[in-house]
């Protein structure tokens, strides 16, 4: 993979629906989705022109769940409201280790002498909620929830700086690719009646209930209200070691021993809604408190003043 320098255009239509003949969710997207992946080794190399990186993983396995994130029948991993023209599905993906390393380019914008950024994390798996329009399979939100365990990591403090200027080095991209996301997302998500289909037919027995209510009901409690992404630990030892003196010409000098800070984190959790608007309500967020309420009304607050400020100009 290679960052780009502008961000490219939407996907567009599923490949996997066109392939099919066909320009809905139906049949084909049923059958890839019920398919269970084993890899034993992948390999994904990322360059930029600042650093280039690389992910390894070791028994990569990739299977469709219910929404309580239970392996199950294949036919209670999605869920399909007709009224609202949506389906539901959830997947998720396991892996027994992960080895990330990170180095400047050798024409990169980095000090001559860095260290390369290396982390290895036992098991952990990413659990994916996807909601998209059955007439198109356009994917209208989703939720990426990424579960790690115990985690160790020693980070130098010169690691520490190169990981600094590789977030440098890619803010610009990923602030391009937040814009264009922003513009294309849609102001209300918007009910789309069911479009005829000639899979209607034999996939109405696949729903969890023929009756239209509760179907809508059983929606709403795993409905994605809009994109998130989350990160879970649950314990994380984070050792940061002072290797200046490594640096010095051959030798220690007096005083130059350097030192080592160590910090624990337990069920460290980083939530992030990318198209979430100021003033709007947060119940649906995932770690939602009463202390989130007096924020929200205080956003509300700031929202009218400045909507008032633009009027009058």
């Amino acid at each position: 993979m290679r960052t780009c320098e502008e961000p490219r255009p939407p996907n567009g239509q599923s490949p996997i629906a066109l392939a099919a003949g066909q320009s809905e969710y139906g049949f084909a997207e049923k059958v890839v989705e019920g398919m269970f992946i084993v890899v034993n080794s992948i390999t994904i190399k990322i360059h930029s022109k600042a650093f280039h990186a690389s992910f390894e993983l070791w028994q990569l396995q990739g299977y469709s769940v219910n929404p309580n994130w239970q392996q199950s029948d294949l036919r209670l991993t999605r869920i399909t409201d007709p009224q609202r023209g949506e389906v539901l599905t959830f997947k998720e993906l396991t892996w027994q280790t992960l080895r990330i390393e990170a180095d400047a380019t050798d024409n990169g914008d980095q000090d001559p002498v860095t260290t390369p950024l290396r982390l290895i994390t036992n098991q952990g798996r990413i659990q994916i909620s996807l909601k998209r329009r059955t007439k198109d399979c356009n994917v209208m939100a989703s939720k990426l929830m990424f579960l790690l365990d115990d985690l160790l990591w020693v980070l130098t403090d010169s690691q520490l700086k190169a990981m600094m200027k590789y977030a440098e080095s890619l803010s610009e991209a990923m602030e391009k690719s937040a814009q264009q996301r922003k513009s294309l997302a849609p102001d209300s998500v918007q009910i789309t009646p069911p479009a005829p289909s000639s899979q209607q037919s034999w996939s109405q027995p696949f729903e969890v209930s023929p009756n239209t209510t509760s179907i809508g009901q059983y929606f709403d409690k795993h409905d994605m209200k809009e994109s998130s992404y989350h990160l879970l630990i649950s314990r994380l030892d984070l050792h940061i070691c002072d290797d200046s003196h490594t640096r010095e010409s051959g030798t220690l000098k007096h005083g130059m021993l350097g030192g080592a800070m160590q910090l624990t984190f337990r069920r460290m959790a980083f939530d992030y809604y990318p198209f979430h608007r100021a003033g709007d309500a947060c119940k649906h967020w995932v770690r939602y408190s009463e202390a989130m309420e007096t924020r929200g009304q205080w956003a509300k607050r700031l929202v009218s003043e400045f909507q008032s400020k633009v009027e009058k100009h």
